[in-house]
């Protein structure tokens, strides 16, 4: 299914979720339209985990509404959510180290040949490889290399063109920036922006809001499990950001105790 041009991808409202007693989420609304990066930032224990468990279908909410393309959806496992188009690529990536960036690539998804005796089609999956990092402007040396000895920002970059080859409309990236220095980042955020450019909507889980502030069009601020922001770039400055997911009041308390 398609969504009209003021439908977003997915979306998110009043969605919580609790562990017995435990409340790990409550109350948060999200809009991921197509061409647009929605950024959800917050510290450790604010709850970014839990909301991509909801969102790529590990987990259900236990209150509120996930749409998809404005319908009302239930994911009973993560494959749902990748046949609805919504493909999450977490830090470790799920690669194989030793294993060739090509084998990476179509890592449980190999193409085949042969009508009775059925082989791996290696020309056909090395071909695509190429070309499909190609037309996200990345291009490797050699693609028959180990994809454990490429940076940390490559196969960051590797990881999410395998995901839009496979169909995927969202891309949920978690933390993909934060083991990385400044120039892989750099690469990363490159990245983001470019499938923004070709109509992708990306959910970009970080808490560095500087990362975000580089290529994010909306900002949502988690803090124990509540929502505490919701605002579209134009509406916030990078030093406001900083200060809202600091603390906001609580930083500029510290601030004046320590200029005392």
């Amino acid at each position: 299914m398609t969504s009209s041009a003021n439908t977003p991808l997915i979306e998110l409202k009043g969605v919580g979720k609790s562990y017995g007693n435990i409340i790990a989420l409550h109350g948060i609304d999200l809009r991921v339209g197509a061409g647009e990066v929605t950024c959800v930032l917050g510290d450790n224990g604010a709850g970014k985990s839990t909301l991509i468990k909801i969102m790529s279908g590990l987990h259900r909410q236990s209150e509120g509404e996930l749409l998809v393309d404005g319908e009302a959806t239930t994911f009973g496992s993560p494959k749902q959510a990748v046949d609805q188009g919504i493909s999450t690529v977490y830090q470790d990536l799920a690669v194989v180290s030793l294993r060739p960036v090509w084998r990476n690539f179509f890592l449980g998804q190999e193409l085949r040949k042969g009508k009775i005796f059925k082989t791996l089609d290696t020309r056909a999956m090395r071909a695509r490889t190429i070309d499909e990092l190609r037309k996200m402007g990345i291009d490797l040396p050699d693609v028959d290399a180990p994809i454990g000895s490429l940076s940390g920002g490559q196969r960051q970059c590797v990881a999410i063109a395998r995901a839009i080859f496979f169909g995927a409309r969202v891309l949920i990236l978690d933390e993909p920036t934060a083991a990385l220095g400044v120039k892989q980042s750099g690469m990363v955020l490159r990245y983001i922006s470019a499938a923004r450019e070709k109509g992708f909507g990306v959910v970009f889980i970080t808490h560095n809001p500087h990362h975000a502030y580089m290529v994010g069009d909306h900002f949502v601020l988690l803090d124990r499990g509540r929502q505490t922001l919701d605002c579209a770039r134009d509406d916030i400055s990078l030093d406001d950001l900083t200060k809202e997911m600091a603390g906001g009041d609580e930083l500029a308390t510290l601030s004046d105790e320590l200029r005392r």
